[in-house]
């Protein structure tokens, strides 16, 4: 009843205009099939010729489990947990040059305002590594108590200010610029189109290709791969593919193609790749098992097809 009555709303308004909407409802699984998340484009793209905006959500008639956010783990199912994420994963397989995300306060702040309302709003925000932040006028990350990304977000709403900055992360790391500002204001989003300052500006970084995010940030891991620290040394200092040698230990079913997580010795992420065998052959090669010892010498993750979080 209620995606009826807001297409409506959707349909009237865009009338006025001259336009017509059209949703789009969306689950992981269109983002998991890279077939299908490859035709997301070419669909909005005719919608957007023939002078149809697309509204994009979450269905959550058919996977519940959409309902909260669910971590990437080898057992359970991963879930997109709000619309933050869905939009930048749609705004950057699309190309978009900005995304926009409207919150219940003026943008991101040093601090709490609930708590502290003399907290300074962050005009710029540079995203880096895992939702890591420096501002321009507070040196700062979201791990950090001078940045507050603050709770889960409203009664009305899943997505809070943090879903809000890893969102923000995905589509400036996919080279795509991000506002952070108020919903409540109106005139917020004519201003931002005009170039004006609102809400917090979080500038796009050198962009990855297509390939490398949706690997990065679309699919969901189907399983771990653990490495010791030659592994990741190798990774990082020499951007090496990841050989069978450098794997301790495999966690998951995943089939060759798939990706996967890759951790380190302290079981923190060094990044994901997309797997070039299924996790049996995987189990194998790691352990030494497979007919020949040189498949230890074998590039279980290729380096192109390998995406390293930043140090």
């Amino acid at each position: 009843m209620g995606q009826v009555r807001l297409m409506g709303l959707w349909e009237t308004g865009f009338a006025r205009l001259g336009r017509h909407a059209a949703q789009l409802l969306l689950t992981q699984d269109d983002f998991d099939d890279r077939a299908r998340y490859l035709e997301l484009r070419a669909a909005v793209s005719a919608l957007l010729a023939h002078g149809v905006v697309p509204i994009v959500n979450e269905n959550d008639v058919v996977r519940t489990d959409e309902l909260r956010f669910v971590d990437a783990l080898p057992d359970a199912r991963p879930v997109f947990g709000d619309n933050d994420k869905l939009s930048a994963l749609v705004a950057t397989k699309l190309g978009a040059d900005l995304l926009i995300l409207l919150t219940d306060v003026e943008g991101v702040y040093a601090r709490d305002p609930r708590q502290d309302p003399d907290a300074p709003l962050l005009s710029e925000l540079s995203l880096d590594g895992r939702g890591d932040a420096a501002a321009n006028n507070a040196a700062a990350s979201t791990s950090d108590p001078t940045v507050d990304a603050g709770g889960a977000g409203s009664d009305a709403g899943r997505g809070g200010m943090a879903s809000k900055l890893a969102a923000a992360r995905i589509a400036a790391r996919s080279g795509c610029h991000v506002v952070i500002a108020s919903g409540r204001q109106p005139d917020n989003l004519p201003r931002i189109l005009r170039g004006e300052v609102v809400g917090t500006w979080c500038p796009a970084r050198p962009g990855l290709d297509a390939r490398r995010r949706w690997i990065a940030f679309a699919t969901a891991p189907r399983g771990v791969l653990h490495l010791d620290a030659g592994a990741v040394a190798a990774l990082r200092q020499r951007g090496a593919s990841l050989l069978a040698a450098g794997v301790t230990a495999v966690e998951g079913a995943f089939s060759a193609g798939e990706v996967v997580l890759l951790r380190g010795p302290d079981g923190a992420e060094v990044g994901r790749g997309a797997v070039s065998c299924d996790a049996t052959t995987a189990r194998a090669w790691s352990a030494g098992h497979a007919p020949s010892g040189t498949r230890r010498r074998h590039a279980l993750v290729h380096r192109d097809q390998m995406v390293l979080e930043p140090e």
